[in-house]
């Protein structure tokens, strides 16, 4: 397959902890060319010594021999005291350089020293922790902060959520769960998958397999949109259960209800049902290598398929039926259809009315009846009546 190497890697935020003493680590989500993702723990002074070894190592590209050869990013040293504020205000400048690495050339983005670093260590898949010490506090950087840095929040109070089953992984980047374990969920991703935290252990876990600790639905879930999103398939599926659609890549379609387990609802025509969310993408996007990726990964597992749950509510999830979606949508076309019809013929009789008076055709005056001679000769002059007579 050939050597690792680094496609991207995404800044999260930053964590306050608090064992052996207080101190703030970075946290990377670092995607490899074989597909996995991996999260990462840094210090900034850890960052700042790799960064000072990358210089040495190029000295032409950072710049040392002759300033305008320089590509390697720039990276503001460490701060005598690295306090909250310095950690959180240094997040833009550590994303952009972090973005900046990726894409130099091969010889730098891929070499060892770059590989070393960002790979996966010992502590930052089990971190020393102290049972006797409160939990680090979670600063999730948003999604939006390149053009907003004002708005990192925190501390975030991550959502706690339990395992309604047990799930084997399926990839190293996956996390097991037995049922009841109680996780806390780092990363929503729409596509089904989750990244959650349990005791020192972190993962994706298919969002299937959680239930929420206040009730059976997700309050976060939204309501259906039966006007519909329009998305491409990016990777062909066939049905398995028979409320799913089987669809070909290059189909346009709708997405009538984005689900938070990764299987949406959408319209083909008039035909609804499920398919997997990680397999679309939204008309009009340009991302060239979400195909080649998506081919070596699986969708996430559904609810339905799930055996042996062991929920703590009472009540069962509510769940709209496709017959539903279906009656529902079909009504919303028709009543489209209704009020462009209406406006058609409104916008009609608008013309009609407003048509110019120079197209409209004249009537023609009519004729007079020729007068009698008597009523000539009455009504003539004297001129006149000498000239007849």
């Amino acid at each position: 397959m050939g050597d690792a190497f680094i496609r991207h890697i995404e800044l999260l935020g930053y964590e306050k902890r608090f064992f052996p003493s207080q101190h703030y680590v970075y946290m990377f989500l670092v995607k490899w060319n074989d597909l996995s993702e991996k999260v990462v723990y840094r210090r900034f002074t850890e960052i700042y010594e790799f960064h000072k070894a990358l210089k040495e190592m190029f000295p032409i590209e950072s710049g040392d021999i002759n300033i305008e050869n320089r590509i390697i990013p720039h990276l503001p040293a460490p701060k005598w005291f690295d306090g909250q504020r310095s950690t959180e205000n240094r997040q833009g400048t550590l994303a952009e350089y972090c973005y900046t690495l990726v894409n130099l050339p091969h010889k730098i983005s891929r070499c060892l020293h770059v590989i070393n670093f960002f790979k996966v260590r010992h502590d930052d898949m089990n971190p020393v922790t102290d049972s006797q010490i409160k939990k680090p506090e979670v600063f999730l950087l948003p999604k939006d902060s390149k053009k907003n840095l004002t708005d990192i929040t925190g501390p975030i109070v991550l959502q706690t959520y339990r395992a309604i089953a047990d799930y084997e992984k399926s990839s190293t980047s996956e996390m097991p769960l037995k049922a009841g374990d109680m996780v806390d969920v780092v990363e929503k991703s729409e596509n089904g998958w989750w990244f959650c935290q349990l005791k020192n252990k972190r993962g994706w876990v298919p969002a299937a397999y959680l239930e929420p600790m206040d009730g059976p639905d997700e309050s976060e879930e939204q309501e259906p949109n039966y006007a519909g999103e329009a998305y491409v398939v990016q990777k062909s599926y066939t049905a398995v259960e028979e409320d799913e659609v089987t669809l070909k890549e290059g189909d346009t379609i709708e997405v009538i209800h984005k689900l938070l387990d990764g299987w949406w609802v959408i319209r083909k025509d008039e035909t609804t049902g499920y398919y997997p969310a990680m397999y679309l993408q939204k008309a009009g996007e340009v991302n060239t290598s979400v195909k080649s990726e998506l081919r070596n990964r699986s969708a996430p597992p559904r609810r339905s398929t799930i055996r042996n749950v062991k929920s703590i509510h009472k009540q069962g999830r509510k769940q709209i039926s496709q017959e539903t979606y279906r009656r529902n949508s079909k009504k919303y076309i028709q009543n489209q259809r209704n009020m462009r019809g209406k406006s058609q013929n409104k916008a009609n009789v608008i013309i009609e009315k407003n048509e110019p008076e120079d197209n409209k055709p004249r009537a023609q005056p009519a004729i007079p009846p020729r007068p009698s001679k008597d009523l000539i000769l009455n009504r003539c002059t004297e001129s006149t009546r000498r000239k007849i007579l």
